[in-house]
């Protein structure tokens, strides 16, 4: 079965999130909404779950406290100088390098986590973006049947959009 999309261009914010509401209880599902700004009113219309971003932090965070603090351990050990009867292996030096390992292991995997949750680069389908969705206009792309096109033109001018036919193959 061949699916076909339309994309509805709004101007108002309260509009697209009426649409989308709209939409859930349709037999058209939403394949993606462009908005020019972060929207807590979208997200929750559309019932984004948080994002794994923060445990990707985290995980480098804990990971680079770790490598830090045995990294500095190890050096320790190998040069195996003993300074006034001091311990070898002090603690508190070594913490201060395990932070600032964990300051440089977050930030690599917060970087590692974006890459990979928002799946840069992606260059597909970037001749059906509209450029007013940049700039003041919400956009939401819908999925329907082959025959089904007008109904879903017609559904999104009724909220109160214009429309676009895109082709996202």
């Amino acid at each position: 079965m061949i699916r076909r999309h339309v994309m509805g261009i709004f101007n108002d914010e309260d509009r697209t999130i009426d649409a989308i509401k709209a939409l859930k209880e349709s037999a058209f599902p939403i394949k993606k909404v462009h908005s020019p700004i972060p929207s807590h009113k979208l997200m929750d219309a559309m019932g984004v779950r948080k994002s794994l971003l923060g445990y990707f932090t985290l995980m480098g965070g804990i990971a680079g406290f770790f490598i830090g603090f045995f990294l500095a351990m190890y050096t320790s050990v190998q040069w195996n100088l003993i300074v006034s009867g001091k311990p070898i292996v002090a603690l508190v030096p070594f913490f201060i390098v395990g932070f600032e390992c964990t300051i440089l292991f977050g930030v690599l995997g917060n970087v590692i986590g974006l890459l990979t949750l928002s799946r840069l680069p992606r260059y597909k389908n970037l001749q059906q973006y509209d450029e007013r969705l940049s700039g003041n206009h919400f956009g939401i792309v819908a999925e329907c049947e082959e025959g089904q096109q007008e109904n879903l033109t017609r559904f999104f001018e009724e909220k109160g959009a214009e429309t676009k036919r895109v082709y996202i193959y």
